[in-house]
């Protein structure tokens, strides 16, 4: 694992830990999509197969390639976790060889059921080489790193899959005569892509085994139980995996129908349709790549509620301007795109696509950080296997929706208000998203928040994170800048702020009474804390023990101290800059939150973050001095 993050997530392609992991994964995404399209318009327009009608091949094509994720991903998930997932990665690499070895044989026979089980075994190819590819990452790249990483991954698929489809079209459609078929060139391309994707593995450096003595369970009924229930046992992580496996079900809607849609909504030809997957897929990598510009490359799981509010608010939009879209004869690209109503649609399908891209690598980023190393690649399996199910109900379902008379523009429509109402139960479900939603939105939307020094919080175990006390969001832009969540110990008296008090509620934020007026209420809010350290988190004190009223530094109090005496942690410095005057601080003789925009929209404020100091030598006083030094101006301690 790299020591220094590099500057933005492209470098990472210079690097040899993740440019041939990438390229490996590119060349296998597109490798699919180039011979399950051919393989499509074969059927659909060359040759007739009385048991494959045109009208179910994209649908059984479809459920032959996901098939092996249900049958497989369990066991493809202990392989992962037991072996080199550099060694399994080329493996996989050479099944795919052989597959196409056996799909040119197909193709140049024209033979249905051999090329129907190259695309089983396409299917395997990928459930194999899934739970390598998310378990790879947090090997080789850190807490800074990753989201860049997810990122890179998630547009390179979106990019594979549309270049695939794309590539596959055109080959397929190649006129007689040529010196090649459209089927010879489809074979000899699958074939050239495996080799060149095999080759390309051989550099992925080794990423050792992280439980080289499990012992493999082979049936997979059993193991996908045991692995739903692994998963289970994080309840962040595993609705994290319902919520990535939502977001499949809701762009596997889209894809589904995008044929019917560009023919019979938007009256559009085959090229239409192909232009509404190349918006799609933009998006979506767009979204992901943005992810790292916002979060401030860290796993900002704040994004997910930003996606999910733009996925329904953009698919409602969309049901919408679809239903206004005029009638007319059948229009090619150029007349399309003539039509001043089309570009709204256009518009609103990039919007929820770049909205999904946002919703899912911070939930993919968050499943590889909190997964447990000896377990993640088969947590990641449990999610492959979710998504399946996922996308077979999602198919089945906007099926009978539309069997039973809506409309395709209506059935967006539906989407866009049960995402909605998933996305409300599971923010409420997992307080995290929300809160770090509240956070991102209050750093970036109403201060300019600059953080100085975020590498000194530890990246993993217990630590005291001890601040200067300035407003009543202080605790919320601390969660703006930890990549970890935090528990906070906090005056009682903050509960009682209307909105505020609710979030921190929610937070499950650690109320404390001082230990003259409520004896108990202290001693339980210190047995709280010591929990907290105990299960190998983040707490957050504020020891000045209120908010300042005066705009200077208070004398810290014996807090600290007293939860040291129980358990000897790090205490990590920090101060809070230039907030003091702000709408949510309290100003000379008067109190907070009265006077709207006080210092207007978007004032910079600032925090600093000194490095950890051993339990061994904390003091009151002396973090007190360390918060007073980040405090100067002129000091450059945790910058």
């Amino acid at each position: 694992m790299s020591a220094q993050p590099h500057p933005n997530q492209f470098a990472l392609l210079r690097q040899r830990r993740f440019a041939p992991f990438f390229w490996t994964q590119f060349l296998g995404a597109a490798n699919d999509n180039v011979f399950k399209f051919a393989f499509t318009m074969l059927v659909t327009y060359r040759i007739e197969v009385a048991w494959l009608p045109p009208e179910l091949a994209g649908l059984v094509i479809g459920a032959v390639f996901i098939l092996p994720f249900l049958l497989f991903s369990a066991t493809s998930g202990q392989l992962a976790d037991k072996y080199d997932k550099a060694r399994l990665a080329q493996l996989v690499k050479s099944l795919e060889i052989a597959i196409m070895v056996a799909a040119m044989v197909g193709l140049h026979l024209q033979w249905p059921s051999l090329l129907l089980g190259c695309i089983f075994g396409l299917g395997l190819h990928s459930t194999l080489f899934g739970p390598v590819k998310y378990a790879y990452l947090p090997q080789h790249l850190d807490e800074r790193e990753i989201t860049g990483g997810n990122g890179m991954v998630e547009m390179g698929t979106f990019v594979a899959i549309l270049l695939g489809n794309v590539v596959g079209g055109v080959l397929i459609a190649l006129p007689d005569g040529w010196w090649l078929t459209g089927a010879e060139a489809v074979a000899w391309t699958a074939l050239t892509l495996a080799v060149i994707g095999r080759a390309v593995a051989q550099r992925i450096p080794p990423t050792p085994s992280t439980s080289p003595n499990l012992v493999i369970n082979w049936n997979p009924v059993t193991e996908t139980w045991r692995n739903l229930r692994l998963a289970h046992g994080n309840l962040v992580v595993f609705r994290s995996l319902l919520g990535i496996s939502w977001m499949w079900f809701f762009g596997a809607v889209f894809l589904g129908q995008f044929p019917s849609f560009a023919k019979d909504v938007l009256h559009g030809d085959e090229h239409v349709a192909s232009l509404l997957l190349v918006v799609f897929s933009v998006g979506v990598g767009l979204g992901s790549l943005m992810c790292e510009t916002f979060s401030r490359r860290h796993v900002e799981i704040g994004l997910v509620p930003l996606g999910a509010i733009g996925m329904s608010v953009f698919a409602a939009d969309l049901w919408w301007a679809a239903s206004q879209v005029p009638a007319s004869d059948r229009l090619g690209l150029g007349a399309f795109l003539g039509v001043g109503a089309n570009w709204r649609v256009l518009a609103d399908l990039f919007a929820l696509s770049f909205s999904a891209g946002l919703y899912s690598v911070p939930m993919y980023a968050l499943i590889q950080l909190r997964s447990p190393a000896s377990h993640r690649a088969r947590i990641i399996a449990a999610n492959n296997i979710l998504n399946a199910i996922f996308m077979i109900v999602s198919a089945v379902g906007a099926g009978m929706l539309l069997k039973a008379g809506f409309s395709i523009p209506q059935v967006f429509g539906l989407l866009a208000l049960a995402n909605a109402l998933v996305a409300a139960y599971v923010f409420l479900l997992v307080p995290e998203y929300l809160l770090r939603f509240v956070a991102w939105v209050l750093s970036h939307f109403i201060y300019r928040f600059r953080v100085q020094g975020d590498e000194h919080i530890p990246a993993q175990g217990p630590a005291i994170l001890a601040c200067n006390h300035v407003s009543f969001i202080d605790a919320v832009l601390l969660m703006a800048a930890s990549p970890r969540p935090i528990r906070f110990l906090m005056d009682h008296r903050i509960f009682q702020v209307p909105v505020l008090g609710w979030l921190f509620r929610l937070a499950k934020a650690i109320p404390v009474a001082p230990r003259g007026e409520d004896p108990a209420a202290y001693e339980a809010a210190l047995a709280a804390a010591d929990q907290v350290l105990a299960e190998g988190d983040l707490l957050g004190i504020f020891p000045e023990g209120g908010i300042t009223r005066d705009g200077q530094l208070q004398p810290f109090k014996g807090g600290i101290a007293k939860i040291l005496e129980r358990r000897a942690v790090p205490v990590v410095p920090m101060a809070l800059t230039n907030l003091w005057g702000s709408f949510f601080s309290r100003v000379e003789g008067g109190t907070a939150m009265v006077k709207p925009l006080r210092r207007g929209l978007f004032n910079q404020v600032g925090l600093k973050i000194g490095p950890a100091m051993a339990a061994g030598e904390v003091t009151p006083q002396t973090v007190q001095t360390s918060v007073a030094r980040l405090l100067d101006p002129t000091s450059s301690m945790g910058a």
